[in-house]
This record gives C-alpha cells, structure tokens and sequence, in this order.
C-alpha cells in the first residue's frame, strides 16, 4: 500500500459551510453553498514512499477545493469563479494555493511508515486489518500515530472493533506487552481479556521500563490477580474429605490417615502452586490417595471432595 485516495464531499453545516462567491449575468454575485463543493483526490504519502515516488514534487499542504456552479438556461451566460484575494507575505507560506485545476492528484505527506499507516487508516474507518497480521511493535505504533493525529483510541478500540480485534489477537504470542499497550491508555475493555494470558507469566521478570509503561494501577491489577489465585487455591485444599460414622472396619484412626494424607498432598500442591495450574494437575495427585484406602465410603468421600475443589477452582476469576 504507497497512497491512499480520498474523495469525499464535504456537508453543508449552517452558518459555517464554506461557500465560493460565483459571478452570474450582470455581475450579480451568487453563493454556491458548500454542498456543491468537493475535496479533489488527495493522496496520501508516507515518508518512504514520498521519497521515492515521482509525484512528491507536486506535494502541497492541503487539498484543492472547488465548485460546481448551476447551468443557466441561457446560452449567453457563463459561471465564472470570483478570483480569491491575494495572498499577503505573511499567509503565503502558512496557506499556499491550490494547484491549476488540471486535474491533477494532490499529495500530502506524512512521518509514518506505510505498515503503520495502514493501521492507522483501516482503524479511524473501521475496517478490519487483523487479516494483515502486523507485528506487534507495528500496532504499537499506530496507536502513538492515532494519538499523535488527535484520534481517540478509547473509541476506535472499543470492544468489538477492528483495533480491539487486532490487539486481542497479539495477546496469545505477546501478553504482557498487549497487557501494557492496554493498561498504558487505560483500556480496561482490552486488558480485563489480556489478562487471562498472564497467568503463568513470572511477575518477577517485569522490568522497571515495563512497569513504568503498565502504571500503578494495572500493574497493581495483575499482582492481585496472581496472589488471590494463589490464595483461593490454599483456601480450598485445607478442606479435607468429610468423615463417615466409625464402623468395625474403618474407625476414626482409619479416617485420620486419609485426612493426613489430604494434608500431605495439598502441601505439595500449594508449594509448586502457580496462578495457571490446571485442572488434570490439580485433581491427579489427590485421586492417588484412593490407592492407600480400603474402605468404600472413604473412596467416594474423597472423590466426592476432589469433584467440588475442581468446580469450585474452575470458578475462580481469571481476569483482571
């Protein structure tokens, strides 16, 4: 992609409509409102491609406007154009003419890379561009740009959107920094689903840069998310498995070893216990107690407690 081409007509908006004088039959001066006037196809450069590209000496600051005057009925009378007023030394350089209208393409440059432009555009249209799969330092990139422009990312990046698509999409190959692009422009929309990608990413390997770039609060955010994890998992494993009424083969010393060994196993689980531990890892070690028991009550008692730890496990928050 070197260049984009806009041609768009610009609304009538009241008293603030941009209208040309026109010069009719007997010097009578006519308005031409502003919905007849039309943007010519501008082309957008960027700064590699302006470089190279034959046209960038034809470069100008902004686009060429121009009116289409009705047709009169008769033929002896023409619509001409009032010429504008001269230019004064000080607003030559700061508004410089339009070009000849020949038809030809004006052209304006601009700083970014064409990959970043490319973002940048499809984003303020909302059109998708995740099918371009840019790399993540490009999206980064283009939001600055957007910011730079004077665009609002909490709009173009709101839920559902191209840019919140495209952002999402990094989040599986590049967590933590989708998680700080998020956090830095405070899009809590974004991060809140970021984060799940987060929970087996050591905190301690946060740089100061890092840390600077997510900010006290969503950084604050991710450590919470970590160590509740951590302590909803020890909150439920120093429950055991629920006793039964003592019988001849299986007394209260009988069930005492099952709930020594429940405290063993939980030990060793919250010892190596991460954020991320899943499911089959959870429940494998604690369904190897049923080996060392006899006594059918107290197998479906443990199965029975290791089926509501998983549920109540899989429960646990995840994000942010």
């Amino acid at each position: 992609m070197d260049y984009f081409d806009f041609n768009m007509e610009i609304p009538a908006d009241g008293a603030d409509a941009m209208q040309l004088n026109i010069a009719g039959e007997g010097g009578a001066a006519q308005r031409t409102p502003a919905s007849r006037l039309r943007i010519r196809r501008m082309t957008v450069f960027s700064a590699e491609t302006a470089a190279t590209s034959p046209m960038s000496s034809s470069i100008t600051s902004r686009p060429t406007l121009s009116s289409s005057p009705p047709t009169r009925s008769t033929s002896t009378s023409t619509a001409t154009a009032s010429s504008p007023p001269p230019a004064t030394p000080s607003t030559a350089s700061s508004h410089p003419r339009p070009p000849p209208d020949d038809g030809s393409t004006q052209t304006m440059p601009v700083p970014e890379p064409s990959d970043v432009l490319n973002v940048v555009v499809h984003a303020i249209y909302h059109i998708p561009v995740a099918q371009f799969m840019p790399p993540f330092e490009t999206v980064s990139a283009a939001f600055d740009a957007l910011v730079g422009y004077g665009a609002s990312v909490q709009q173009l990046a709101a839920p559902g959107s191209p840019l919140y698509i495209l952002v999402l999409s990094q989040a599986p190959l590049r967590p933590i920094d989708a998680y700080a692009l998020a956090a830095h422009y405070d899009l809590i929309a974004l991060a809140t689903p970021i984060s799940a990608h987060l929970l087996a990413y050591t905190l301690s390997s946060v740089t100061d840069e890092l840390a600077a770039r997510i900010g006290p609060i969503y950084l604050k955010r991710l450590f919470f998310l970590h160590h509740g994890r951590t302590e909803a998992l020890k909150a439920l494993l120093l429950r055991p498995p629920q006793g039964h009424e003592p019988m001849r083969d299986c007394d209260v010393i009988q069930q005492q070893r099952l709930t020594r060994a429940w405290a063993l196993a939980s030990a060793h689980l919250v010892w190596d216990a991460r954020p991320n531990i899943s499911i089959n890892m959870l429940q494998a070690p604690l369904l190897q107690l049923e080996r060392e028991l006899s006594c059918a009550l107290c197998k479906q008692a443990l199965r029975d407690r290791v089926s509501v730890l998983v549920r109540e496990w899989a429960s646990i928050k995840v994000t942010i």
